[in-house]
């Protein structure tokens, strides 16, 4: 079928809250913005939707961003609560789809807290299942702490500020035009800023020296110790993370600070993805790489070449392109191993990723370790019948010589389609009249009826099992 490209936005929650946040009354931010308050009273009833004059009103009158009322945050909120009534521990509790939207658009931060309440449930109940097996098998015991999940902590952190920090976008703008660095000669630059500012040296250590470490910091000796093994581009970024580091411990602290992040192991990852996004916006400045993005129609393999990064790199920092005013196409990132697991993610459009499982098995990401390097494209259609353009290659990490081979991942990256048209990897696609592939989330939460790939049913479905007959799929659940 075609997408549907136009959406109406229904924003009532989104303009109640803000109507509250500025302590105005319904008739005062009506005549604000030129309309009465009867009209204002059904807008933050969903009574009527959000109109394009009427939002760039809001923007206008109020100085909010759009991106504000594009409804990517409730969408996942909703998303990522679907999948916790999924969970059998609401066997029996028949949450519509409709509800959750209810719940988050009227209460968005108990909905934050029901899903804050749940990892923690998650959490308790792996580690209480870790420690009854270990108790069987007679192992030595492992504290609580080192039980927990931190990455999950640190994702949210990421998630929360929308994968955008601008106080480090700031820094790595300042030290590039201080330092007068150029694309071309950036390693050997970054390495004098190392050795000039932290009287720190930068070495490449033989395999034989340091054969499971990438990168050390001897801080006694005052060296950086890069793995030979590292291509070029992982030894300008590592260089980059040690700037981060030390040049902006304070800033990077601040950071986490604010967030409420609790567990040392979630600081700790914090830190250094704070670090990784510096040495990102280091090695690709802001500006002038939207500004090649947007010239060569966002053509990874012509970013990389041009700022000496990896594919992962430039994938990565695209997904950071959220600065107010100066956007760059909003992507979806998605990594994953020959298993399935996922490995990092991040969505600044709205795409939803499965926090408890991995990818549909519809989403031709797969595919792609059977073609390695070779970009494959594909359009996919969300649950919530959003469309977006996909693709997805192969890429290689750390090696370490022939007994102990590169690990082969997959990045999936997409934008919405209604942006596909300023890719590259559009090009010979007829968008209009293209048929989407039905994807799901996670087929524990899937609610699709025809889809022949399932693993195993919803769980919040009945299964309708017969004796008599079967269809495409091996497993068939009652609908609502």
């Amino acid at each position: 079928m075609a997408l549907e490209r136009d959406k109406k936005i229904f924003a009532g929650a989104r303009v109640r809250r803000l109507r509250r946040e500025l302590d105005l009354t319904q008739a005062h931010m009506a005549q604000q913005l030129g309309i009465s308050a009867s009209y204002l009273n059904l807008l933050e009833r969903n009574q009527r939707p959000l109109s394009a004059q009427l939002l760039l009103r809001l923007v206008e009158v109020f100085g909010i961003e759009v991106v504000e009322f594009r409804g990517d945050e409730d969408s996942r909120s909703a998303a990522s609560l679907k999948e916790v009534f999924a969970d059998s521990l609401f066997e029996g509790l028949a949450v519509s789809n409709a509800e959750l939207q209810d719940l988050v658009h009227a209460s968005p931060t108990a909905a934050q807290a029901m899903l804050a309440l749940y990892r923690a449930y998650r959490d308790n109940t792996t580690r209480l299942a870790t420690m009854a097996e270990q108790l069987e098998r007679r192992d030595i015991a492992v504290p609580a702490e080192a039980l927990r999940f931190p990455i999950d902590e640190a994702r949210d952190f990421f998630d929360n500020a929308d994968n955008y920090f601008p106080e480090l976008e700031n820094a790595a703008e300042t030290l590039w035009q201080e330092g007068s660095f150029s694309v071309e000669e950036l390693h050997g630059q970054l390495v004098q800023h190392l050795r000039k500012s932290h009287d720190i040296a930068v070495r490449i250590a033989p395999y034989d020296q340091f054969p499971d470490l990438i990168w050390h910091l001897d801080r006694h000796r005052r060296r950086l110790f890069l793995s030979e093994m590292l291509l070029p581009s992982g030894r300008t970024f590592q260089v980059a993370v040690q700037i981060g580091l030390l040049n902006h411990k304070e800033l990077i602290d601040g950071l986490i600070q604010r967030s409420g992040v609790s567990s040392a192991e979630a600081k700790s990852l914090c830190r250094i993805g704070l670090a990784n996004y510096f040495a990102a916006a280091l090695m690709m400045p802001y500006e002038q790489f939207l500004a090649l993005a947007e010239r060569q129609r966002y053509d990874v393999d012509i970013l990389s070449q041009r700022y000496g990064a990896s594919y992962e790199q430039v994938c990565h920092r695209l997904t950071t392109l959220q600065r107010p005013g100066a956007h760059g196409v909003a992507f979806f990132f998605l990594r994953l191993d020959h298993a399935g697991n996922i490995s990092k993610r991040f969505s600044a459009n709205g795409f939803r990723f499965a926090r408890f499982g991995g990818a549909c098995p519809r989403w031709n990401i797969h595919e792609a370790f059977q073609a390695p390097r070779k970009t494959v494209v594909q359009i996919v259609e969300a649950e919530d019948g959003a469309g977006y353009l996909t693709f997805s290659r192969t890429v290689s990490g750390l090696g370490r010589g022939f007994l102990s081979p590169a690990q082969n991942l997959a990045i999936g990256m997409g934008c919405r389609l209604e942006d596909a048209r300023k890719l590259v990897y559009a090009d010979g696609l007829d968008l209009a009249a293209a048929r989407a592939t039905p994807i799901g989330i996670h087929c524990r939460i899937c609610e699709r009826v025809d889809c022949n790939q399932r693993a195993y049913p919803p769980l919040n479905r009945s299964a309708a099992i017969s004796e008599h007959r079967r269809g495409l799929s091996p497993f068939t659940f009652e609908t609502w």
